[in-house]
């Protein structure tokens, strides 16, 4: 995955660049495109791409996991073959339950579904400044004067970004007592 993702990540960043310099922009307006919104795409897209991979890991490893041990438990082994089943059994059990916590503590699955939302939220937002098109195309917009809105609608879209990561993702869900977990980082 590492490769592909390099890859992806390197055309990403050329074809947005393109597009940052194609706007009729000052500099100082094109350092915010590049610096603020194409970081934050590209940052959001890597973690989004790598969380992703991380919970199908940890997912398949819970599912397939789970069907081989009721596999094994419902062997009938007898001598040195049921102590070989139960060495596996009991090894199978405990990959499947740190795979489940992991999983369950780290929230990969919201973290993947967080990140790949604002990653396509940011690009549309791109998208339509660079074409003029709403919410930036008043009668007579250029990229100059539509370049405030979309300076305003990126940074919104960054801060709701954090109080959301605070608030649902990085806020483990309570315990059975009610206590709310540390934080998962």
């Amino acid at each position: 995955m590492g490769n592909q993702t390099l890859f992806n990540l390197n055309w990403l960043r050329k074809d947005l660049g393109k597009l940052i310099d194609s706007l009729e922009l000052g500099e100082e307006a094109k350092h915010f495109c590049r610096s603020r919104w194409l970081e934050s795409v590209l940052w959001m897209e890597s973690t989004a791409q790598w969380t992703r991979t991380v919970y199908y890991v940890l997912r398949m490893i819970t599912v397939v996991g789970a069907v081989v041990v009721t596999a094994l438990v419902s062997l009938n082994a007898v001598g040195k073959t049921a102590t070989v089943v139960t060495w596996l059994t009991f090894s199978f059990s405990l990959l499947v339950a740190v795979s489940a916590a992991t999983e369950g503590f780290f929230q990969f699955g919201p973290r993947w579904r967080h990140y790949r939302g604002l990653v396509e939220e940011l690009k549309g937002q791109g998208w339509a400044f660079s074409e003029l098109s709403t919410p930036y195309g008043a009668p007579g917009a250029t990229h100059a004067s539509a370049f405030p809105t979309f300076v305003a609608r990126v940074q919104n879209l960054l801060r709701q970004e954090t109080r959301t990561y605070i608030a649902e993702i990085a806020t483990p869900p309570p315990t059975a007592n009610g206590a709310a977990n540390p934080p998962a980082g």
